[in-house]
This record gives structure tokens, sequence and C-alpha cells, in this order.
């Protein structure tokens, strides 16, 4: 008997997923639990499998291509069963990999450039925005070529062979950029996702000028190519839309902002960092706040809680979700239990959730049930922002960068302090403003004088 391929619900908030490769051709053979094909969802790359024995007799969606959840993307047959009621009732072309229309559409979104990602922060080295990946081979498992469907038409077209270049794109993928940059007689671009931002404090170029780009005072170049470039929205950037109409509308939202002073907290990271080098682990400045964060929320569950129409949750364990820049845009990963963990095994958990939220690979468990979150734009020289929250959290905390400031001290005289600002996003509905200057009060007092963290 067929058994119609459905487009799953491999996420909590997928409404919709689009067909990154067909791991099966049509006329393969199927056993039930076989990976048919990677499908993006609003939050990673998913695998999807077979719910039946049989050939792959139709693929009808390409690669690509997007379908809504519950959609027919293929059948499974027998391989004399006549399966053209089916195929008619899905409505959709027969399979086969698309060179034009929309999986070329669908793959100009990949091409875009990423957020720059510091490689080492100004006073907060790498944090939960880190270490941009080098370009690495395109060749995956079992020795296949990584490459989008326009990287391949491109590189026919030129006559160049895929396996001699290393891929800048997600997981050492071969894109656009990669062909283009050969042909222009250079070299492929070293890295996923941009150039990394300057180690040290100083200046900083401005946005888009790279090594051989246009500096102050000697002009920019002219644009070449069209002038209006139309980019598919990929579907993490759908949701992230979605979820920010379910939040800055609806959420009665107010914004408490503080400046730390960070001098003793920064000296303490200096000395971790001493005694944990012949470990060879490393931790930042970010670590240590996610720490301080979830200990402060320990003691304040009503604002580690979440607004539901009829009742308010307070969480009395601290699941932390940590904003990490991607490609597509942000996504959260959740470091659980947050307030039991020391602060090297919160670093090591960052580091390896963020590594596999850019490469797509993260679990539905793995970025779902964070009680609150924390976002930090430091690494990017951005002194003070406010963050969205996202429901039904009620609050998340939006970190600026650590600055050498000059203040007035306790006695009167003028000092040079390292300075952090941070705001709180708070849920009106949650959240009072009082119950949140409390909250931020003891997360202030733990910053400041690090050692409270041990009592």
């Amino acid at each position: 008997m067929a058994t119609k391929v459905h487009m799953e619900a491999l996420s909590p908030t997928m409404e919709e997923g689009q067909i990154v490769r067909w791991l099966k051709a049509e006329g393969d053979a199927v056993a039930s639990g076989d990976v048919l094909a990677e499908i993006e969802t609003d939050k990673a790359t998913m695998e999807l499998v077979a719910r039946g024995d049989g050939v792959l007799r139709k693929r009808l969606l390409d690669e690509g291509a997007t379908a809504p959840v519950g959609a027919v993307i293929g059948v499974i047959a027998d391989a004399d069963e006549d399966i053209g009621a089916i195929v008619a009732e899905a409505g959709a072309p027969a399979g086969g990999e698309a060179e034009a229309g929309a999986p070329e559409e669908a793959d100009a979104a990949a091409e875009k450039p990423a957020a720059p990602v510091a490689e080492r922060a100004p006073a907060d080295e790498a944090g939960a925005r880190a270490e941009a990946p080098a370009a690495t081979s395109a060749a995956g498992d079992g020795g296949r070529i990584k490459a989008s469907p326009l990287a391949r038409r491109l590189a026919r077209e030129a006559g160049v062979a895929l396996e001699s270049l290393s891929g800048s794109g997600p997981g050492g993928r071969i894109i656009k950029r990669d062909i283009e940059a050969l042909q222009q007689g250079g070299a492929a671009p070293a890295g996923a996702t941009g150039a990394a931002l300057p180690a040290e404090r100083g200046p900083r170029p401005m946005a888009g000028a790279g090594a051989a780009g246009p500096r102050l005072g000697l002009g920019v170049a002219a644009h070449e190519g069209p002038d209006v470039e139309r980019v598919p929205v990929s579907q993490m950037r759908k949701t992230i839309a979605k979820r920010l109409v379910t939040s800055i509308g609806p959420v009665p939202t107010f914004y408490l902002t503080v400046d730390v002073d960070m001098t003793e907290m920064v000296a303490a990271r200096e000395r971790i960092n001493e005694r944990l080098a012949a470990q060879g682990l490393k931790i930042s400045l970010n670590d240590m706040l996610l720490k301080a964060t979830a200990m402060a929320l320990r003691q304040h569950p009503e604002v580690n809680a979440a607004w539901h129409d009829d009742h308010i949750e307070r969480h009395h364990r601290v699941h932390m979700g940590v904003a990490v820049a991607v490609e597509d845009g942000l996504i959260t990963p959740v470091v659980r239990d947050a307030h039991l963990k020391g602060v090297a095994r919160i670093a090591a958990e960052v580091r390896e959730l963020a590594g596999r939220a850019r490469e797509k690979k993260l679990q539905p468990e793995e970025y779902t049930g964070a009680t609150f979150s924390v976002s930090n734009l430091g690494m990017f020289g951005i002194e003070a922002f406010t963050a969205i929250i996202n429901p039904p959290e009620a609050g998340i905390l939006a970190v600026g960068e650590v600055q050498d400031r000059p203040v007035v001290d306790e006695d009167g005289d003028l000092v040079v302090q390292a300075r952090m600002k941070m705001t709180m996003s708070c849920d009106h509905r949650v959240v009072d403003g009082a119950t949140g200057a409390r909250f931020l009060q003891t997360l202030r007092a733990y910053l400041e004088e690090p050692a409270m963290m041990l009592v």
C-alpha cells in the first residue's frame, strides 16, 4: 500500500519547511526509518524519515522549495503500484532538481553574508556570539560535495571543479560567492560569517569596508548589478517576524537600565583564566554574567516567570536562553539549570550550543523551554540597547559593551572604571517596576563583587 510522505512538524513552532537536500532519489528502495531528506525548519535543519517500506516513487517537492506542514511531498509505494491518484491529489509537479525558479531564489537567501561575529570582544572576548568558523572542506560524509544548487550551476557554466574548492557557507558548503571569487581570480572567502571585529579597543572600520574595500576619504566604489535585490525570506526569518508581532504589540513592555562597575569582575575573570589555562579552558565575561543572572533569578522567581492568560508561572529552576546570531537571524539555545552549574560548565555548553546553532543542528529541546533570556551585543561595540521579550517569558536582559569610563567614586575622586550598561525589558503583566529594580540590584551586587556568588 502506498505511503504518503508528509512535510512533518519537526519543531514545536514549525509551520512550513524547506527541502535542503533529498537523500533518496526516485526509484531508490526505502525502509521505514530511513532518512529521506534534510528539512530546514524555522530553527534548524532536521532529518525527515520514511514512515513506510517500498520504493520512493515520486518526489513532489524540489530541493529549495517550501511546503506547509502536512503537505504531501513524496510517495513511497511498490514498484508497480499505481500512484496516479495520490500525485493528482497532491497537485504538485514531479520532482527533480530544478536549476531555476524557486530553488535558486531560496538559495539566494543562503548566499547572504552573515552578520559579523566577534573573534575576540574588547573586554568580553567570545561571549554568546563568538568565533566565526573558518572555511572548511566542502566534502561531507561519504565524500559528497556540499554545494548549493545555484553554486553547482555556476560551477558547471564556468567549468569549475567543485572538488577543488573550499566552501565558505554553513558547514563548509560551497555557495555563490565562492564561485564568483574564483572567477575573479581570487581565493574563496575564508569564513562563513564575515570578517572578525578588531581584537582590541579602538576605532572600528565602517560596516562593509573590508581589507581591500573603500576607506574613509577614499570614495565609494560604484555598485555593479541590479539596483534592487529581492531576498527570499528564510524559515527562521519568517518565524522571527511572527514572534516579534506577538511580542512588541500585545506585551505591555517597560525598560529598566543600570550602569554596573565591572572592574572586579574583569579582574576575577583574568585570575580564573590564568588558572584554567593549564587545562586548556577559558571563560568570558558573558559566561560569568550568565551565572550571576541565573543566581539572581533564583532569588527572584517573580522575574523568572511566564505570562499565561489565566495564570502566571513562577519557575524555581533557571533555564537560561542565550541569544546567538546565526546566518538567517537569531536563535536562543537554552542552558538548563544554569543556577546549578559552574561558570566553566556554562562556558562549555554555550560554545557547544552556539556552534551547532550556526550549523542548524540544534534539536527542538535545545532551543525551547527557556525561563529567561540574555542578549549580549557588547562584542559588537554596542553601548546599550533594548531587547524584545520572547513570550511567554516575562523579561529579557540586554547587555552592552564593557567600556573604560571616567567616573566619580565614593570619595569624590575622578577615576577610570570598567563600566557596563544593562537594560531589562519587562512584561508589566508579570513584573512591576519595583520588582524588576530589586532583581537588577541583586544582579548588580553579584557583578560588582563576584565573591558574593560563593555565599
